[in-house]
């Protein structure tokens, strides 16, 4: 099977309702000394299906325009910058890995920067790492895959396969030793090489978790469409890395993307998908916790993060 992510038929058959969040949890909870914690995990509901958004780490960045803004004007960036109410020098990263629970298998999208984030967050989804089914990888950068061993080098999801494009592999095990980025996929990744399967596009991870090509940001970049009891949901890795600028200007180019037109072309190609579509989107680096919607905005669009009306 093959999606398309240049055409709506691709949504064709299902729903695209708001998300709900008849599990969503509370704000804030009771930490150590009975002070009051923030949440790093926040749960909705798609068809059948419980998704928790999980906050696994968040950092301040300066160099924003460099960042975010290639191909723009400095005129033109701090225009975009004024209109969102933003900065035009720095911004908040955040790191959001996704737990998608189907009710037989716990997937869990992405494992963030490190081994202490993702288990922390997913502790406040009320699940332990041994729980995890699957591991997703939807590529191989750091802040992707560092959460999938611990600073010993102990793998943090010992009861799970994984999954990633076969794409996104060989690129980075077919790179050089003494390249970071490879050598990192070396020492987190590879071992795991025997409980791993390779998906193409229109690959199924599990029944309603559907792999679909979005090539640019890293060469085997993939994004995955969840669909239950008729609603959809998409998650979109680092299609977009800030919910303004890319959205706002998709041509504009990003600094961590490997194919900077390629990565442009697919931006502009999905987020146009779920304008049409009307279809809830959870984005990996979003401000937590990371879902919303996609309108167009002019020649381009703009992400409207979920309310606390559907936060619960």
């Amino acid at each position: 099977m093959t999606v398309k992510l240049s055409r709506r038929a691709a949504l064709a058959g299902a729903a695209a309702a708001p998300i709900a969040a008849s599990v969503a949890a509370p704000l804030r909870a009771a930490g150590e000394g009975g002070a009051m914690k923030p949440l790093h995990a926040r749960a909705f509901k798609v068809g059948d299906y419980t998704v928790h958004s999980l906050l696994a780490g968040s950092t301040g960045r300066d160099g924003v325009k460099d960042i975010f803004g290639g191909g723009a004007s400095d005129e033109a960036f701090a225009e975009v910058a004024q209109e969102n109410f933003i900065s035009d020098t720095s911004a908040q990263f955040y790191f959001t890995p996704t737990l998608v629970d189907t009710g037989s298998e716990k997937i869990l999208f992405d494992t963030g920067l490190n081994a202490g984030g993702i288990t922390s967050a997913l502790a406040d989804a009320g699940v332990t790492p041994d729980e995890i089914d699957v591991v997703v990888l939807t590529h191989m950068h750091g802040d992707h895959i560092g959460g999938m061993t611990d600073d010993s080098g102990a793998v943090t999801f010992a009861n799970a396969r994984y999954v990633t494009a076969a794409a996104e592999y060989d690129h980075w095990t077919g790179l050089p030793e003494g390249n970071g980025g490879a050598d990192r996929v070396r020492a987190k990744v590879t071992p795991q090489a025997e409980r791993m399967s390779f998906i193409e596009d229109g690959g199924t991870v599990a029944s309603g978790v559907t792999g679909m090509a979005a090539f640019g940001h890293t060469p085997g970049h993939m994004v995955y469409m969840i669909e239950s009891g008729g609603q959809q949901l998409l998650l979109t890795a680092d299609l977009a890395n800030h919910y303004v600028f890319p959205f706002a200007h998709p041509e504009w180019q990003t600094s961590f993307d490997t194919d900077k037109d390629a990565a442009s072309a697919t931006r502009r190609r999905v987020l146009s998908m779920l304008a049409d579509s009307r279809t809830p989107m959870i984005g990996y680096h979003m401000p937590f916790p990371a879902a919303g919607y996609v309108e167009t905005r002019g020649d381009g669009f703009r992400f409207v993060p979920v309310s606390y009306q559907m936060m619960g």
